[in-house]
């Protein structure tokens, strides 16, 4: 499928599925930043979705009501990244690495901890893994954003077997050892483990380049993700916080909430070894060129959370950064222009 039609067939599902409740709410946000009324901010909100290929997070989240044309047209968008996905990952992409017991398998040298399905185990192997793991972190085989990820402590199960039937009514059958994290991931946010998103391009002539790299932090719940109330902020090439961070509300911490740890010049322990373990990871996976990693940071260094086909885009708010371009020129730098112009 062309460029063209790929972009017509998403402005068509974005029309089917557009809220005016989801418009209102994220035109509110934009008024944090911009004076402007809410009929205007809207207008534009719509006009940029046609124009810049652009999700109305994206407009809210990045503050581009305060943009000229000129800045607007640097920003990579989730709408282009889902046309990365759908252009440059192979049919065989969410197999590979939306199962998550599957992707645990092939990547078994680089994950770091324990786990078990509870929809292949019996009730005694749940017994077992629970005696040995006396906290554990439960989460569906398959599916993103956070969402049906919970802990149990093991004490607290009066009836294994019972439990093991409810993870399994529940579509949450991925039961986990909690995976430690480094001293210093620690004293930014203990708890949720904190993870790195490293977005990475695997070229045809086996080159590799790291497009983005996110520091993602946890805000009160057990899941760092965006989407699950956590925040970020961007790294350097030195895996070093350039900037305070945001949430989803476009709320700005320099500061963690919890800990009163200053984000902005965090550096993230062994960075350099979560660059290398993503290379090693990307050249296992040929038809899967374009992937969002999450690594965590452990005592004994990196280790895969999972990989993302469909990465999310990450950049830092113009209000926060003072910086008013986006990335879509290191995304152009990595994949090349023909896939992300529009006009193909």
């Amino acid at each position: 499928m062309s460029q063209r039609s790929l972009r017509v067939r998403y402005l068509l599902q974005r029309a089917r599925r557009l809220s005016l409740g989801n418009v209102t709410e994220f035109a509110r946000q934009v008024q944090r930043v911009s004076r402007a009324p809410l009929p205007v901010i809207v207008a534009d909100m719509l006009w940029c979705s046609v124009r810049y290929e652009m999700g109305f997070r994206d407009y809210a989240v990045w503050d581009i009501r305060l943009l000229n044309a000129r800045e607007r047209a640097t920003w990579m968008t989730h709408p282009k990244a889902i046309r990365l996905n759908n252009t440059l990952n192979g049919p065989d992409s969410a197999a590979l690495l939306g199962d998550k017991p599957r992707f645990y398998r092939d990547f078994s040298d680089m994950i770091g901890r324990a786990w078990i399905d509870a929809a292949d185990a019996d009730d005694d192997a749940i017994a077992r893994f629970l005696a040995a793991h006396p906290r554990v972190l439960v989460k569906p085989a398959r599916g993103e954003g956070g969402r049906g990820i919970d802990t149990f402590d093991a004490a607290d199960i009066a009836d294994e077997p019972a439990w093991r039937r409810q993870l399994i009514e529940d579509g949450r059958t991925l039961v986990e050892e909690l995976l430690p994290q480094h001293e210093r991931m620690n004293e930014l946010y203990a708890g949720s483990v904190n993870t790195l998103r490293i977005i990475t391009y695997l070229r045809p002539d086996g080159s590799f380049h790291v497009i983005a790299a996110v520091l993602r932090i946890g805000n009160g719940g057990v899941v760092d993700n965006f989407a699950g109330g956590g925040m970020f902020t961007m790294l350097d090439d030195d895996g070093v916080a350039r900037w305070g961070a945001v949430d989803k509300n476009s709320n700005v911490f320099a500061q963690h909430p919890v800990t009163g740890t200053t984000i902005a010049g965090f550096a993230v322990p062994r960075f350099a070894e979560a660059l290398a373990m993503v290379e090693v990871a990307a050249r296992r996976l040929p038809t899967v060129p374009y992937v969002g990693w999450d690594v965590a940071i452990t005592p004994d260094g990196p280790a895969l959370i999972e990989a993302n086909h469909n990465s999310s885009v990450f950049q830092m708010k113009p209000s926060v950064s003072g910086v008013r371009t986006g990335l879509l020129s290191r995304y152009r730098d990595a994949i090349g222009s023909g896939v992300l112009d529009k006009r193909r």
